[in-house]
């Protein structure tokens, strides 16, 4: 609260000397004869370094790449299967089930809930005999290196407020992201790229669907040197790569030491703290410049790690493609690397629709994960796959032999975790035989967020920003480690 006062204090004597006449002039002679000549320019930060006392214990991962799969995976189609809901087809979902827990206007207004068992067959993989359904062969293939969590839940119910709720820990906008979060606590390990970095890519199961803000991966009140820099998945990922003809690098140098300078005098005057974060973004554009182009450039990736992921893998901007990209950020020491790929949202057509996403997403998923490992990265790496709520298993509008919609479920979905400090080959929590509610170990979604911060060394409880007189965090006063998924 005192350096709010402070700030205003310095507004407020900026906005006197502004409106004083002859003593605006003496003011700023005054000030400019304290400063150091432009030749003599201040430093600039080449990155942010981790806040005091961070990390609060020895880390298991150094970095996460999530993999979120907007628009709410079905989990009793994926994941949880429930044999003896087969019995029930058809049937109307017992009061005693559903238990009077709200529903979406889109089918609240249903004379019916038509129970609607998966119509994919399920087996064991692994050691340990996960079961996972046959739309995902190839993440089956490697289910020894999951823990899923069956048990997660959320508060929300439609998309845009649990989408939110996931990354920010809050329903409402404004609030900083994870990654944002992460960013300011643990700071970057590498100068030439930004802490954290969005890839968004579009499903094939339903390419309409909802659209998603840059505000999930903003900063909120967090310093805006910790937002994530999205990569566009048309066209160029990073526009103005390339400097103006006639403008080469040692120019763009000048130009930025002469900004910087006046940015600083700047700062000193006013105290605005934005200023300093608009000082380290020029500063990360003009470094992303030289650092960008090799990143991008996968010619020289080998033949068979290509052929890994997928053919979508030479398309620009799909899953395939971000998530080799996500693979050679890791390479870079980039702190946070979030996927977020559109197309989950099957309210009906689910069994045609989740077959494309599952074509989008399983080899690229299994692929990343195998990469990884080849390369020594997974032991450090922390791997998170899901959406921000279940689906139902009762059918939103007609249920035929083939053919089924479902609705949106925060009480009970799936997730999976992989890589460094996770316990894998494990299945965390239990539903009931509807998949609808949770008999066993919940997990909210701060307590998701609680545990991905521990991984990184972070205790939750301790990552806090005062703003308006009161301390932040992303769990906000909730979340507890989830020790039954930790190695």
């Amino acid at each position: 609260m005192q350096s709010l006062v402070a700030f205003q204090d310095l507004q407020n004597r900026r906005l006197f000397l502004k409106n004083s006449g002859i003593c605006l002039g003496a003011a700023a002679l005054g000030a400019l004869s304290k400063q150091p000549s432009l030749a003599a320019a201040p430093n600039v930060e080449r990155a942010h370094a981790a806040l005091p006392g961070f990390p609060n214990h020895t880390p298991k991962a150094k970095r996460i790449i999530y993999l979120f799969q907007s628009g709410a995976p079905s989990q009793m189609d994926l994941f949880d299967w429930k044999p003896e809901v087969a019995k029930h087809r058809g049937e109307d979902l017992p009061e005693s089930i559903r238990k009077g827990q709200r529903l979406t206007t889109m089918t609240s207004g249903q004379a019916k809930f038509p129970v609607a068992p998966t119509i994919f067959k399920f087996a064991q993989h692994g050691q340990a005999g996960m079961w996972m359904s046959e739309v995902m062969p190839h993440m089956s293939g490697i289910a020894d290196e999951f823990c899923m969590i069956r048990s997660m839940h959320t508060e929300a119910i439609n998309h845009d407020p649990a989408i939110t709720f996931c990354q920010t820990g809050s329903q409402l906008a404004g609030r900083p992201s994870s990654g944002a979060w992460l960013s300011y606590g643990l700071g970057s390990e590498n100068q030439d790229l930004p802490a954290y970095v969005v890839l968004t890519s579009f499903g094939s199961g339903r390419p309409d669907d909802q659209p998603l803000y840059d505000r999930l991966w903003g900063a909120g009140f967090l310093p805006s040197k910790h937002q994530a820099v999205k990569f566009r998945n048309q066209g160029d990922a990073v526009l103005y790569l390339s400097n103006p003809p006639g403008i080469d690098r040692d120019v763009r140098r000048g130009t930025l030491d002469r900004l910087a300078a006046l940015n600083q005098q700047h700062f000193e005057l006013v105290g605005d703290p934005d200023t300093k974060s608009r000082i380290a973004q020029y500063e990360m554009a003009f470094r992303m410049q030289a650092s960008v182009p090799d990143l991008l450039d996968i010619s020289q990736e080998p033949k068979h790690v290509l052929e890994q992921y997928g053919p979508d893998v030479h398309r620009p901007g799909s899953y395939a493609s971000n998530c080799l990209l996500a693979r050679r950020l890791a390479e870079r020491d980039v702190r946070f690397v979030q996927l977020f790929h559109m197309g989950w949202d099957h309210h009906g057509g689910l069994p045609a629709a989740i077959k494309g996403q599952c074509r989008d997403t399983d080899q690229p998923t299994a692929a990343l994960i195998k990469d990884l490992k080849q390369r020594g990265l997974l032991k450090d790496t922390l791997i998170v796959w899901g959406g921000e709520f279940g689906r139902t298993i009762y059918s939103q509008g007609g249920l035929t032999e083939t053919d089924y919609g479902r609705d949106h479920h925060p009480r009970c979905y799936t997730m999976l975790m992989a890589g460094a400090g996770v316990k894998t080959g494990t299945t965390y929590g239990e539903t009931d035989d509807y998949c609808y509610n949770i008999t066993r170990d919940p997990v909210h979604i701060h307590d998701l967020n609680a545990t991905i911060l521990h991984l990184l060394g972070v205790d939750h409880t301790r990552l806090t920003y005062r703003y308006q007189g009161r301390d932040f965090r992303l769990t906000d006063i909730h979340g507890e480690v989830i020790k039954g998924v930790l190695a």
